[in-house]
């Protein structure tokens, strides 16, 4: 596991809540600058009052507009002079059945979940790729791979990262910026809980779980592997 991420700068994007919260206390914890990206600026600013002065900097910002996307990267830049790695957390979600769903909520979850992660990840790869190092790591979902009911448009967004990420550590390999996935089942946040209330929330993962997987990652030395994908997955007697 990581014990020292002194120096090194990150972007967690989603980071006002959940998984991206916990994900940037463990990055605090182990040294790192934590650039906190998320749409609703008061809930960075509590997630910045509970990390220590001056380990993280916030970024409102929706992942759905393309400027305000390039400006967060811009401020990164220019405040800290590099990118280390980014976290791909943030993420909607909306569900019911296919021949039911609402076009502008599959247009919304397509903005965030995949065109949003798109552009983060090209903007990263500018800081990136011209000091040959860097790593990028995204939360995608069990959805990721499996398919159930009344979720098919979220899990089409999630397919549609893995095949990104895949992608991007084949492309990446050449600069050196190694390209991971974590895909994790039932995990005890607001978007499982309002998307499976029938759920038994003991069962469930926290998002620590979720935070220790993206240290490991980041624990690992450089490999020639094409992409790493971590699992991340209780036995459950729901669907997930």
């Amino acid at each position: 596991m990581v014990s020292d991420l002194r120096d090194h700068v990150c972007l967690v994007t989603g980071a006002g809540r959940g998984i991206g919260r916990a994900i940037a206390h463990s990055l605090v914890k182990a040294g790192a600058h934590v650039c906190l990206a998320a749409r609703t600026e008061s809930e960075l600013h509590a997630v910045a009052q509970e990390l220590p002065k001056g380990a993280s900097t916030i970024l409102p910002v929706d992942l759905a507009d393309e400027t305000r996307v390039i400006r967060v990267f811009e401020h990164i830049s220019k405040i800290h002079g590099r990118l280390d790695s980014l976290i791909n957390n943030a993420g909607i979600g909306f569900y019911g059945t296919v021949h039911g769903f609402k076009t502008e909520h599959a247009d919304q979850m397509l903005a965030v979940n995949i065109r949003g992660t798109f552009l983060c990840c090209r903007e990263a790869l500018k800081l990136m790729i011209p000091k040959k190092s860097g790593y990028i790591i995204s939360i995608s979902s069990v959805l990721g791979f499996k398919g159930y009911a009344n979720q098919g448009v979220y899990a089409a967004t999630k397919h549609a990262v893995m095949g990104l990420t895949k992608t991007l550590a084949v492309e990446c390999q050449p600069h050196n910026i190694r390209v991971s996935a974590v895909l994790p089942g039932g995990v005890d946040t607001e978007m499982v809980v309002a998307s499976r209330p029938d759920l038994d929330r003991s069962v469930l993962m926290s998002p620590d779980d979720v935070a220790d997987a993206v240290l490991y990652l980041l624990s690992l030395s450089k490999t020639n592997a094409a992409v790493d994908q971590i699992y991340i997955r209780r036995k459950l007697s729901s669907p997930f």
